[in-house]
């Protein structure tokens, strides 16, 4: 059989992340040591950049310089979220074929995985030899077939040590503080909040994922609860929780939506604003203040996980090595854990069809049964992919003889 030989194009969609970069120069450099790739095509800004032919060539960059790219967040070649559409498609074709494209990658969630899968069939019903490669990428960490991926461990990271922080910061001065966290359809990242416990007192208190209907009594009892059991209440909420019915709270200030129909839940703070106004009201608490941290958990530098690092630049090369096989066919690279009690993960291929826009959830093994908190196992799932933490410490709080102090449990 012989080796499909041509050029290759590589793009990135949807949110960025603290390693998506990694995938990116992984592939590059990979492709630069395969003898049937030729060109190593950069698409600007997804399929965007392929319609409007905005390309850089990746490979006259230097080794050096591509491993500075690697350890920058953010994505390098720009991202896009748009579905392509039937004419897309047929532009994209003719595009393909001009630069004489062969192999082509793209970076991203189960989107972008939708997107490969769209343009891999139209491909096929043109008769045209292309193989598609998803790479994954996503913060949510709900691709399916995937035990996690690249980019959740850098912002779970990021989460983790905010509220760690933000428990810092409410142990000084009290009240109740409510932290918003991404995650449309799946609580993964909210649920890292977890990791910021240190000590029996510390928050995050509450924790509340998309995967439990969200009920605002019962929430504002919950934090009443909590506050008169440690005297303050930190609290870590997805933006993506759901009433009884299944219905995004937000969206009754959220009304904006993506090419892929995906509510644009990011970038504002009124989920945030209302919570805080209805706990003051129903628990008559004084000090309650809430924060969205948005886009901030997506490209923070100097915050990425060692471990998402390295597996997001192996998903890159196991991409192009893939592709590169003699009778390959288009897939998703997926990331699996291996049995036993040591961390290690092994990489595969499935259809793309099989991570194609729809998401997986949290397993109800990782939540509470009150749904407002995770459980012991959800902590040994994410702890080898989020990796050390920075260490922090309390004063004991030993009473001084004949003050009212009490010491802290």
């Amino acid at each position: 059989m012989v080796r499909l030989k041509g050029n290759m194009l590589i793009a990135q969609s949807g949110g960025p992340s603290m390693v998506i970069n990694q995938s990116l120069v992984g592939a590059v450099l990979a492709a630069k040591a395969t003898a049937s790739i030729h060109g190593i095509i950069g698409a600007r800004h997804g399929i965007e950049g392929i319609i409007e032919e905005q390309f850089v060539n990746l490979r006259r960059e230097t080794a050096a310089h591509l491993e500075a790219v690697a350890m920058t967040p953010s994505s390098a070649l720009g991202s896009v979220r748009q579905k392509p559409t039937a004419d897309d498609c047929k532009r994209i074709f003719g595009v393909l074929k001009k630069y004489e494209v062969r192999y082509f990658f793209y970076i991203g969630g189960n989107d972008s995985a939708e997107t490969a899968h769209i343009i891999d069939e139209e491909a096929g019903a043109a008769a045209f030899d292309l193989r598609c490669y998803h790479i994954p990428k996503t913060i949510d960490n709900d691709l399916r077939e995937n035990d996690h991926t690249p980019g959740f461990g850098s912002a779970a990271r990021f989460v983790a040590c905010a509220l760690m922080g933000d428990d810092l910061d409410n142990r000084s001065l009290k009240g109740v503080k409510i932290d918003v966290i991404m995650g449309r359809d799946a609580g993964f990242l909210t649920a890292a909040a977890a990791l910021a416990r240190t000590a029996p007192d510390s928050g995050p208190h509450l924790i509340y994922l998309p995967e439990r209907p969200f009920s605002l009594d019962r929430f504002c009892a919950d934090i009443a609860v909590a506050t008169k059991k440690w005297g303050r209440c930190v609290v870590a909420v997805s933006e993506g929780i759901r009433d009884e019915s299944g219905t995004v709270i937000a969206s009754k200030f959220i009304k904006e939506r993506d090419s892929h129909g995906n509510a644009q839940l990011g970038g504002s703070g009124a989920l945030g604003d209302y919570l805080a106004a209805a706990v003051k009201v129903k628990t008559g608490i004084r000090r309650v203040r809430a924060d969205t941290f948005g886009y901030l958990q997506r490209a923070f530098p100097g915050m990425a996980s060692e471990v998402d690092a390295r597996e997001a630049r192996a998903v890159g090369e196991v991409a192009v090595k893939q592709a590169a096989m003699e009778g390959s066919k288009s897939g998703s690279i997926v990331i699996r854990r291996a049995a036993g009690k040591r961390y290690k993960v092994q990489y595969g291929c499935v259809p793309l069809k099989k991570v194609a826009r729809d998401t997986r959830h949290m397993p109800a093994a990782y939540i509470n049964r009150a749904g407002n908190d995770v459980t012991p196992a959800f902590l040994d799932y994410v702890r080898p992919i989020v990796g050390c933490l920075p260490k922090i410490a309390l004063l004991k709080n030993v009473p001084l003889p004949g003050s009212r102090l009490k010491k802290r449990q």
